[in-house]
């Protein structure tokens, strides 16, 4: 793995939803402008509905935006779709294991559905299910493995495509707090090894807080009410940092706290 090579550039960004049944538009984006550096690690933060996983429907390509653009390097997820086939992997709330799959055959899924060969599947699965503390475990089948190790080979699945662009849904959110924090370090210190860019969706200010170089704040709409920089805060400030978060979240505009 070599690291993402080009920046995210989101760009006046506007998704709109049709319902059909009542014909009503559902502005789920507005008008949203971020930049995410190669190796960055980015926290998103919103109220439910607030357009974070829209978001994340247009970065892997399954979305079209209204309006704006997302791009990356010169090209875009959603119109370069098959270009960005082994390049961003997803990591959701829920592990998705193919029950009729062991460990092993779990993680060299998404390597057989880009083409690689049978014998580079089976040591890059081997490979990530070790550096993930699963290798007694990969003939296992997810029956047989508790909620935080089908999680960690989700992760093993994940980086096996050697993803330039990491994206967690919620990831640990469905974990106890004791296994939660574990993956989320090892999650953090495999993207950093890597050089990987990682976005996390989180509802967990504790969480956002302890994984992001930045934490993105959403409003409504995915409005973008702070764009938060960790490294502008003391530890002594975390208090003041998490209570002012909480403020914007529910009043829907930036605190003044925020401004560093």
């Amino acid at each position: 793995m070599t690291g993402a090579s080009a920046p995210i550039e989101i760009a006046q960004l506007r998704k709109v939803f049709r319902q059909t049944t009542t014909g009503e538009s559902i502005l789920a984006i507005d008008q949203l402008t971020l930049r995410i550096a190669p190796g960055e690690l980015v926290a998103i933060v919103g109220k439910t509905g607030c357009g974070k996983s829209t978001l994340f429907d247009l970065l892997i390509g399954l979305e079209h935006p209204t309006a704006g653009s997302i791009t990356i390097g010169t090209k875009t997820p959603y119109d370069d779709f098959n270009h960005f086939r082994g390049k961003i992997a997803t990591i959701f709330q829920q592990d998705r294991l193919l029950p009729w799959r062991s460990a092993i055959d779990n993680v060299k899924l998404p390597l057989e559905l880009i083409g690689i060969a049978e014998t580079v599947q089976q040591e890059r699965a081997i490979f990530w299910l070790k550096r993930l503390g699963l290798e007694k475990f990969a003939n296992a089948y997810p029956r047989e493995l508790s909620g935080g190790m089908r999680q960690r080979v989700a992760i093993a699945r994940a980086f096996a495509v050697q993803p330039e662009i990491l994206l967690a849904d919620e990831s640990f959110s469905a974990l106890d707090e004791v296994t939660a924090n574990d993956l989320r370090q090892t999650f953090v210190g495999l993207a950093r090894e890597f050089r990987s860019t990682a976005i996390l969706i989180t509802h967990q200010l504790e969480e956002a807080m302890a994984v992001g170089d930045r934490i993105v704040v959403f409003g409504k709409s995915a409005t973008l009410l702070a764009d938060i920089r960790m490294t502008d805060w003391d530890r002594s400030d975390q208090t003041t940092l998490r209570s002012a978060i909480q403020t914007t979240l529910q009043g829907n505009v930036a605190d003044p706290r925020l401004t560093r």
